[in-house]
């Protein structure tokens, strides 16, 4: 069996890091960021938070990804610090809904923008109808992405790097470029002074809190935060194909330094020219894209909305355009590295023993393909969506405990190889554990359906370690 090699430079590092960062979500969430807060000011508070909480994570990490560069990141970190089981549940959950969801949601979202210019590409025009189950063209183009990434990440390494590359590079670009052309316009047209005075203002939260505003907009924040956050993750995917990384131990913390600071201020500055583009609140019956506002900007398409005072009608194009390629290359960062993950899961025993395999282009190609399977299931069931909102608050969970970690192994092993040491430890890693807590939190109290989905998702990884661990001790017995 041939091992993984270390191809991949501080460069494609920075790549993965950014290119799996941005998908969407950018364009699309500060909609219901504004509904939620009414306030612009919070509205970019929140990504400024944002950006803070997932940089802090990202230096913490790079002292885990020094001392352990190896394929499964994440993984092997949880393994090493609180053993099997804990690793397991992580991994059952990012292969369930994590990884998998976040694919099938991203390959359905580059659909969708094929259908701006491809309409038979319509969620409305359905392939195959049985009863309530329905499966539309856009699922089925959601589908045909995920397996052609995946095909041609399985011929190997040098496939997946070109294209993380050339799409990741493509969209950076796109987006500065965006965000230069919106500050030149969007200076003249005045809404930023009038958007950027406007207080905070939700009536539910104000009643849920008795009117206490502080807490209202503490309460509000850490549910606005959560489109943010979504935005902001999959900067962790880069820690799983450690073992195709060039010098880990520099080049991973690093990569995850730039790639997170570089992503964050292109976030902030794409936010602040959507405010000074477009009035920040309008109204839902409104005929114009000025008179909708960013709260009700049409299928919460924020970026083509922005765009409309400095392209006019073609916007709507030029940002599916941007979409379609920044989905694609965001695709194509998370299926490399997600069999990564998988295919480390396996060596330990705990997943499918055939996932362990390195074809003949040294990739875990069949690790590929059973996420590719899941991930196809997922888009097709079109219940990814709401398995995406209970697994937030999981995913904030995982980034806690593993954070976590970082002090647990400073005790245990003192005297371990760390190459790379936490910046700021242990202020910075504690008050990620602290921020990432209190939004945890936050969500147990205004979402606890979805929150207790997560928990419920995560419960179940527990029978499935047990089934593997009893199916890896049967097999040696029989041995």
């Amino acid at each position: 069996m041939s091992e993984l090699k270390r191809s991949l430079n501080l460069f494609d590092t920075i790549m993965l890091v950014s290119g799996s960062m941005i998908g969407s979500g950018v364009f699309i969430v500060a909609a219901d960021m504004t509904r939620v807060l009414g306030s612009p000011f919070w509205v970019l508070m929140c990504w400024v938070i944002s950006g803070i909480i997932t940089l802090f994570a990202a230096l913490s990490y790079g002292e885990l990804a020094g001392m352990m560069p190896e394929a499964g990141g994440q993984f092997i970190y949880l393994k090493r610090a609180y053993g099997k089981l804990t690793s397991f549940v992580y991994g059952w959950t990012v292969f369930t809904v994590i990884q998998t969801g976040v694919i099938a949601a991203v390959a359905v979202a580059f659909a969708r923008y094929v259908g701006v210019f491809i309409p038979f590409f319509d969620e409305s025009n359905s392939v195959v109808t049985i009863n309530q189950f329905s499966i539309s063209t856009t699922q089925l183009l959601g589908v045909v992405s995920i397996v052609f990434l995946t095909y041609l990440n399985s011929l190997g390494i040098n496939n997946g790097r070109i294209i993380q590359r050339i799409f990741t590079s493509t969209k950076l670009l796109a987006l500065f470029g965006l965000i230069i052309l919106g500050f030149a316009v969007g200076y003249k047209s005045g809404y930023w002074q009038t958007n950027i005075e406007l207080p905070f203002k939700n009536e539910t939260f104000a009643t849920k809190q008795n009117g206490f505003s502080a807490i209202a907009l503490m309460s509000a924040m850490g549910v606005a935060l959560i489109g943010s956050l979504f935005s902001s993750d999959a900067w962790n995917n880069v820690t799983f194909i450690a073992g195709e990384i060039k010098e880990p131990q520099k080049n991973i913390p690093i990569g995850l330094l730039v790639g997170v600071l570089l992503v964050t201020v292109l976030y902030i500055l794409a936010n602040i020219a959507y405010f000074m583009l477009l009035p920040a609140l309008g109204s839902p019956d409104a005929q114009t894209v000025i008179g909708k506002g960013i709260e009700y900007a049409q299928n919460d398409r924020v970026g083509s909305a922005a765009m409309y005072p400095v392209f006019g009608d073609v916007s709507s194009y030029i940002m599916a355009l941007l979409i379609v390629i920044s989905t694609f290359g965001c695709n194509n960062g998370l299926i490399l590295s997600g069999a990564r993950l998988f295919q480390a899961m396996a060596n330990e025993g705990l997943f499918f023993k055939s996932a362990s395999h390195i074809n003949k282009f040294d990739v875990p190609s069949k690790a590929l393909w059973f996420q590719a399977f899941w991930s196809s299931v997922l888009c097709l069931s079109g219940s990814y969506g709401s398995l995406l909102d209970y697994c937030t608050f999981a995913s904030l969970l995982f980034y806690i405990v593993t954070i976590s970690a970082l002090f647990y192994l400073r005790k245990k092993e003192p005297d371990a190889p760390r190459p790379y040491k936490a910046f700021g430890y242990p202020i910075i890693p504690a008050l990620y554990i602290l921020l990432a807590g209190a939004i945890c939190l936050d969500l147990l109290i205004y979402k606890p359906q979805n929150t207790f989905l997560g928990l419920v998702i995560i419960a179940l990884g527990l029978p499935v370690y047990y089934f593997f661990n009893k199916s890896k001790n049967a097999s040696k017995f029989s041995e």
